[in-house]
């Protein structure tokens, strides 16, 4: 097995691991499978990926043939989001995903990256397994809409207390995570927890202004009232589903 960066001529298969995932691994429609893979691997977007410094796409290749890729971006310096793990599921249970992971681990440490996070639908039981053995905590939960059908999004991230530190609002205290982070069209939001332990998110801190935003639609978008700043959903849209 060969763990390597994705090339051009890997966009077909690209394209094929993450149908044939999609459909062992999660209560999609076919509809809402293809509509998902042609809008987030076509040619197009695949090859901005490859060209983008930010983002990264790992592929396991078994004997010429890729088996396994994950899909990352850098949300700021010393942060980033793992959007996608895909395994094919003809060669699941021989450690493709794993390694995967560790390379892609690595390399995003070669990038700077400190933190990670890390998303997956609840009913994918062996996804949410799979991030908790690699020792990722489950900081909070998202409904999102696919194909007209709501969904519980499990988020995990790598939370270090060292990065945590209290935050005073007006009658509450929350803690706000320095190394969590979600992309913004302007700037970073730093993610928000109710408690210390990072267990429930409380909201995002646009670090454009410095100020909280807490509200989120059923698409996952948060929009910053100050500032205008917004986090767009990276890979659930109903859009274009």
């Amino acid at each position: 097995m060969d763990v390597r960066e994705a090339r051009s001529k890997d966009r077909p298969a690209i394209r094929d691991v993450a149908r044939r995932s999609l459909q062992t691994s999660y209560s999609l429609t076919p509809s809402a499978i293809n509509g998902a893979v042609e809008e987030w691997y076509d040619e197009n977007r695949l090859k901005d990926m490859l060209s983008d410094e930010d983002k990264l796409l790992f592929v396991a290749d078994a004997d010429g043939q890729v088996v396994a890729f994950t899909e990352s971006h850098r949300t700021d310096d010393n942060t980033a989001e793992l959007l996608w793990l895909h395994v094919d599921p003809d060669y699941r249970g021989e450690r493709y995903g794993e390694r995967l992971y560790e390379q892609t681990r690595d390399h995003l440490a070669e990038m700077g990256v400190t933190s990670i996070q890390a998303r997956v639908l609840a009913d994918n039981a062996g996804g949410n397994t799979f991030y908790q053995d690699k020792g990722l905590s489950k900081v909070g939960e998202e409904e999102v809409d696919i194909d007209g059908t709501t969904y519980v999004e499990n988020v995990y991230a790598e939370v270090g207390q060292e990065g945590i530190e209290p935050l005073s609002l007006a009658k509450e205290t929350v803690y706000i995570d320095h190394d969590n982070t979600e992309q913004g069209s302007i700037a970073p939001f730093r993610v928000i927890y109710t408690e210390e332990d990072g267990k429930e998110i409380y909201g995002y801190w646009c670090t454009k202004c410095e100020s909280l935003a807490n509200a989120m639609d059923a698409m996952g978008r948060i929009q910053c009232d100050n500032c205008g700043n917004a986090r767009k959903p990276t890979r659930w849209d109903s859009a274009y589903l």
